[in-house]
């Protein structure tokens, strides 16, 4: 099976210091993921850009915070950005396509599949799909926050061999190197513990909206969906292709987690949880480590407003997120037979089905 590569590229790798974009900076990515299809890969790539490319053709003299700025600056610069891919490709020989996400087109099952039905039909025809949020359209309480989040949900989507995250930092260190000479840089992550995080720092750049913190929190979200990552530097011709081979300049991100199928995904980190149970400790450890469903024994506690075939969150007593899952209960079914066997449920409450979650409708998130 041909293996599929996902590149996200944030604004500061592709616009000048004041923005808009800088066409050299286009043409250099273009000509390194040409490199990859050359080579045998399909080719996804997650561009920011947009706004940085489109708010000095509006007269912002800087990026524009406000909302409505910002999605005007978006649906004039995406016109700009798409036209400066589809010149780049083109001296490759290659086609490019346009594909605009919101947080809703994933937590919706059916849309989110009509997308991966679309990019894989793009992918058999050697054409590059070029993923953007929809900015124009997308409101704050449900935006990705930035496209490192989405590359690692369209990585688990197409269940990509590798997530590239291009940035200006040559990886992860233990401090800022570029204020402590003693930062040490760290090659490869096998867990993402907290102590990691606090590695991870704020935004680097005025015309970008992702950090280094909200690039490990991608990278968490690939390798949990089975796709290990690379964050770092890309800056010379074939470093892309070094980088995607295991040997380039930045950290690798490991996983030994298997891809997991699209409805678990959308389970997982897709679909938006109606409510949440609580359980207790005999359950937590029957749902994380012996691969059993959650029965109503094992909860104490019931918060939310859910219905059967709602997703739903599981948390522990001390309130420790343990996954999500589909429900096979009402709300007001699970608080009049939370704690009870299921002989006693049997008789209280009349369900399809005895499990709360069943494990195959169920996706561990510790």
């Amino acid at each position: 099976m041909i293996q599929r590569i996902v590149v996200k590229i944030g604004s500061s790798s592709l616009t000048s210091e004041t923005g808009g974009l800088n066409p050299d900076k286009i043409r250099f990515f273009a000509s390194e993921l040409a490199r990859l299809q050359q080579d045998g890969y399909q080719v996804l790539l997650v561009t920011s850009g947009a706004v940085a490319a489109g708010f000095t053709s509006l007269g912002y003299r800087s990026r524009p915070k406000v909302l409505h700025e910002k999605q005007a600056a978006a649906s004039v610069g995406q016109a700009l950005l798409m036209q400066a891919y589809h010149e780049a490709f083109a001296s490759h020989g290659i086609s490019v396509a346009q594909i605009l996400l919101t947080r809703y087109d994933f937590s919706n099952r059916k849309r989110v599949q009509n997308a991966l039905m679309t990019i894989d039909e793009l992918l058999q025809r050697g054409v590059v799909p070029i993923i953007n949020e929809n900015d124009t359209v997308s409101v704050d309480e449900l935006k990705f926050g930035d496209n490192d989040t989405l590359s690692a949900l369209v990585g688990n989507l197409v269940k990509a061999g590798r997530l590239v995250i291009i940035t200006d930092m040559d990886g992860l260190y233990t401090d800022d190197p570029r204020k402590n000479a003693n930062a040490q840089r760290i090659d490869r992550v096998n867990a993402i513990s907290d102590e990691l995080f606090s590695f991870a720092g704020g935004s680097g750049s005025a015309v970008g909206t992702g950090g280094m913190r909200s690039k490990v929190e991608a990278a968490r979200i690939a390798m949990r969906g089975g796709v290990p990552v690379f964050i770092g530097r890309v800056l010379e011709p074939y470093d892309l292709p070094i980088a995607v081979d295991g040997r380039g300049k930045g950290t690798y991100f490991d996983t030994t987690v298997n891809n997991l199928p699209v409805k678990k995904q959308w389970v997982g980190f897709h679909s938006l949880p109606q409510g949440r149970i609580i359980v207790d400790q005999g359950a937590r450890k029957a749902l994380l480590e012996g691969g059993k469903s959650l029965l109503p024994a094992g909860i104490t506690a019931v918060d939310g407003d859910f219905h059967p075939g709602d997703v739903v969150e599981v948390v522990s007593a001390d309130n420790a997120l343990l996954g999500r899952g589909v429900v096979n209960y009402a709300a007001w079914q699970l608080q009049a037979v939370a704690g009870l066997s299921t002989d006693e449920v049997q008789r209280r409450v009349e369900v399809v089905r005895i499990e709360v979650i069943h494990r195959d409708e169920w996706v561990p998130l510790p």
